[in-house]
């Protein structure tokens, strides 16, 4: 009897096919194509998988030295996310960009990581996998979540954690699920529409064409498998001695942002905690040039 191919488990992430997958990747490579050149790639072995990551860093030698930021991306798409930030912070110390196991990308994803104790075991074998001891980490959404997670459970290799926007702090409501089906609904509307429903969604995707293309690509090409990850309670952020910088958009749908201002802060002192005005859930983007500024100088300030 021919053998039966192996079913992929439920809990796993996984491509449609290997056609969608290289047309994903090709989509990838135009917003890559939009940040710094990366100076290498590597795979990183985990007991859940290979973890794919990106290597950017400084002409300055003085600089190749500082403690490195490692960037981790929200749900349903990978590291190319990064391309307003990689410029501004590979300039200032080495930068690392890793592909989540579980969401598209060139990670490839063998065992369910969404439990949080095997979240934190996985980031930290990436960690180790580099080489780095000492790092600031940097997460959006479902990523800020991932490094909110490793601040609670696993801390020994974090010089600083920063939180842009970040699943993790509450449980992820309605209205952030309807604004996500209204952004994926906006990106099949004419050209022209698209400014105007950018603005009124506070979504860039919208108006970068690139961008656009690779989160509707990601749509067809990936099959996501993992809930919501589940909020760290009171008692869980208090054990959080790391440095803390949170940075909130004012109009954001995943958290609400006067709330976390006064929460994080109180339970986890020391916090760094603002709000950026003008914005949703995708601050880094929008606001790039003001949030890499802030970043450098809370990591400056941790150094």
């Amino acid at each position: 009897m021919p053998e039966t191919a192996a079913r992929p488990q439920a809990d796993v992430g996984r491509y449609v096919s290997e056609a969608w997958r290289d047309r994903y990747f090709a989509a990838c490579e135009a917003v890559y194509a939009l940040g710094a050149p990366a100076l290498a790639e590597e795979d990183v072995e985990t007991s859940f998988g290979t973890t794919h990551v990106y290597r950017y860093g400084p002409a300055d030698p003085a600089a190749r030295s500082r403690t490195p930021v490692v960037l981790v991306h929200g749900a349903g798409s990978c590291s190319a996310m990064w391309y307003p930030n990689t410029p501004a912070l590979s300039a200032d110390r080495p930068v690392y960009a890793v592909d989540t196991p579980g969401d598209p990308g060139r990670s490839v994803q063998r065992e369910p990581i969404h439990q949080p104790e095997r979240a934190a075991q996985w980031l930290d074998e990436t960690l180790a996998g580099l080489g780095l001891d000492r790092v600031h980490l940097v997460g959006i959404s479902y990523g800020g979540w991932l490094a909110l997670n490793q601040a609670h459970r696993a801390p020994s290799r974090l010089a600083s954690v920063t939180l842009l926007d970040p699943g993790g702090l509450e449980k992820v409501g309605l209205r952030f699920f309807g604004w996500i089906f209204l952004s994926l609904f906006a990106t099949s509307a004419p050209k022209a529409l698209r400014p105007r429903l950018a603005a009124w969604l506070e979504q860039p995707v919208l108006v970068v064409p690139e961008l656009r293309t690779m989160i509707r690509t990601a749509v067809r090409a990936y099959r996501i498998r993992r809930p919501a990850p589940v909020p760290l309670t009171d008692d869980e952020l208090s054990t959080i001695r790391t440095p803390l910088y949170l940075a909130l958009g004012k109009r954001s749908l995943l958290v609400h942002p006067r709330r976390q201002m006064e929460r994080v802060p109180r339970l986890i002192p020391g916090t760094r905690a603002e709000i950026i005005s003008g914005t949703g859930h995708g601050p880094q983007i929008d606001h790039a040039d003001e949030v890499n500024h802030r970043m450098l100088d809370f990591m400056d300030s941790v150094d």
